[in-house]
């Protein structure tokens, strides 16, 4: 019998300490209104996230490394 491979095994490896954050948390440390994370992630625009059951999280890197992104892309001036 073979064993069926585990889907989590190709999930990158995250930081033992790295802390899950819900919807909220995420606008606070954001500092945005949770309305714009909402549409965001509807856009798939948004710093990554993931649901467990039907509860929408997001990794406090991942939050991060998006703003990380977001800070050295060039800005668009007119």
């Amino acid at each position: 019998m073979t064993a069926s491979p585990n889907p989590l095994e190709n999930r990158p490896i995250k930081n033992p300490g790295d802390e899950m954050l819900t919807l909220q948390e995420a606008c606070a440390f954001l500092r945005i209104p949770e309305g714009t994370l909402r549409y965001w992630r509807h856009l798939g625009a948004g710093p990554h996230s993931f649901k467990i059951g039907r509860h929408v999280r997001y990794w406090r890197t991942d939050l991060i490394r998006w703003l990380t992104e977001q800070a050295s892309r060039p800005q668009n001036h007119r």
